[in-house]
């Protein structure tokens, strides 16, 4: 199979494992509404943000939207969207050293994004799915990453969303669309999940009720199938008496006992003067929505025009927001009400103020984390728009408009120091809470499954977890402060599960049981922090 090839890539293809974990600490100041409402706005480089995440949201999350840099080149944005600000040209010479003198920005664009897209793909549930904006600038190299990432099979679309509903004279050729390019983390799991499209009542017009029938609006469905069906072959008489047959090269779409039981029931209908060929009734209210289509018109999905005054609205400025309405058709085809939603190029929040819109909406208790870079732009633009939406604001600043709040709340997060300092020892700032969490996620693969409050971390397949650490002493291994596996500290090792018949994994600053006796037990020992992985 073809593969993507760029000048840096051996660098970064592992560099995901190498990120260190970090720890996330919550501003209550910048947070707003129920802040047990499990959503999160995390401030600080979304590849350090999303490995601290990991141990506590990995394949927990549904639907992953980002809206990345296009790379266009232009240098007046201020996300620099030609990939070269001065983070990123920073964290390319540390991690592809002096190579990185010579990336063109389709190389640097590449490097950046391969490790952020590996990352996320570890948070999707076995049926999610995630959804990429993208233009013509990078939309070739992101497939083709996708793909080398998530797999060939598991690609699902392209949409091309038109993001322009005015004609412009600029350029050879006028810019009027973009790309949603979807892939699922594993397609054979995900498939039939989709939802329909909600009917709007443009789409609704052609149900009508001209009879009054109190199932409320219908159209006639033409009962006719392509091909030939012996048993779907039969005639049909009309109310007026004619005989019809099906179409040449077609067949009726349903054989002649169910025909007779719908008509029956009436659900035939024979056109207005009784002689028509028959199409099969079906009701509004039965009507569960469209199948999504690969083109989204702006009357569907909206347009740029749009989404910056929605932002103005808000009484907010900011350059390249994206439509609600898009966001809001994603999440409405690809999650459920109780869905946990993730996008980590978080930018102007509109992924947020889409999910907190629809839980308004429909009563759902969707989750969203939300990640951004730029300290000022999630300050200032991405908590204060969620602030407003969740309490209420007075449209464009004009008290005589004001908009009521949607409800709901946010944490604003920042990231901290990494759990282990530059010697591999554990950071002081390191609370039993944060340790646990890695080393619950280390040894399963899974994260933890509530917030630890003993030394009992949980149990996963044939493994239970334990953890001996006492913070206020991390630098020193004494027996005393409970951080070293004695023979007392075992006799006394909080039980497992009724039933559970597997091994018990220990971790602690030290040991002083014998492997007889650890063995005896069902122990395995494992020293903090050597043998902790993501050290």
């Amino acid at each position: 199979m073809p593969t993507l090839d760029w000048i840096g890539k051996q660098a970064v293809v592992n560099h995901h494992r190498e990120v260190p974990y970090r720890l996330i600490h919550c501003d209550s100041d910048l947070s707003a509404g129920d802040s047990d409402a499990g959503n999160l706005l995390v401030q600080g480089d979304n590849l350090q943000a999303l490995r601290a995440l990991l141990p506590y949201y990995a394949g927990k999350v549904k639907c992953i939207y980002i809206d990345p840099p296009y790379n266009t080149g232009n240098e007046g944005w201020v996300y620099n969207d030609n990939v070269n600000s001065s983070e990123i040209r920073k964290w390319l010479g540390e991690v592809v050293g002096k190579e990185s003198e010579d990336l063109s920005r389709h190389d640097k664009w590449l490097c950046m994004m391969y490790p952020r897209l590996r990352l996320l793909r570890e948070f999707l549930r076995e049926d999610g799915v995630i959804f990429v904006s993208i233009d013509d600038n990078e939309q070739p190299n992101l497939s083709q990453l996708m793909i080398e990432i998530f797999g060939g099979r598991n690609f699902l679309a392209n949409i091309a969303v038109q993001k322009r509903y005015s004609r412009e004279n600029r350029g050879d050729i006028g810019d009027a669309h973009e790309y949603v390019t979807v892939f699922a983390k594993n397609s054979l799991a995900m498939r039939g999940t989709f939802n329909r499209v909600p009917l709007d009542e443009k789409q609704a017009a052609v149900y009508r009720n001209p009879n009054n029938d109190p199932r409320g609006r219908w159209r006639a469905v033409p009962m006719t199938a392509q091909g030939f069906r012996p048993n779907q072959m039969y005639e049909i008489e009309t109310p007026t008496g004619r005989k019809l047959k099906p179409p040449k090269g077609r067949c009726w779409s349903t054989i002649e006992p169910e025909f007779l039981k719908l008509k029956e029931a009436g659900r035939i209908y024979f056109g207005k003067d009784g002689s028509s060929a028959p199409g099969i009734i079906r009701y509004l209210s039965e009507v569960e929505g469209l199948v999504a289509w690969t083109w989204w018109p702006h009357e569907d999905a909206g347009h740029t025009d749009e989404a910056k005054k929605e932002v103005l609205a808000l009484g907010l400025d900011f350059d390249t927001p994206k439509p609600t309405r898009l966001i809001k058709r994603i999440l409405e085809i690809s999650s459920g009400p109780n869905d946990l939603i993730l996008d980590s190029f978080s930018g102007s929040g509109t992924a947020g103020h889409a999910a907190l819109q629809l839980n308004a909406n429909d009563g759902g208790s969707r989750r969203f984390i939300l990640v951004e870079m730029e300290e000022a732009i999630a300050r200032d633009v991405t908590a204060e728009r969620l602030r407003r939406v969740i309490k209420g604001y007075n449209k464009g600043g004009d008290p005589d408009k004001p908009v009521e709040g949607l409800g709901g709340g946010f944490r604003y997060c920042h990231l901290g120091a990494p759990l282990f300092d530059e010697f591999g020892d554990i950071a002081s700032e390191v609370r039993f809470s944060d340790l646990a969490a890695h080393i619950f996620f280390a040894e399963t693969g899974v994260p933890i499954p509530e917030k630890a409050a003993s030394e009992f971390l949980g149990v996963h397949q044939d493994r239970a977890v334990y953890l001996l650490f006492d913070e206020a002493s991390a630098h020193t291994p004494r027996e005393a402060a409970g951080n070293v596996l004695t023979p007392d500290r075992l006799s006394r090792l909080p039980e497992q599960p009724a039933g559970f018949e597997g091994v018990r994994v220990v971790y602690a600053e030290g040991c002083t049981v014998s492997a007889g006796r650890l063995k005896a037990a069902g122990v395995t020992f494992k020293q903090i922090p050597y043998q902790v992985e993501g050290v």
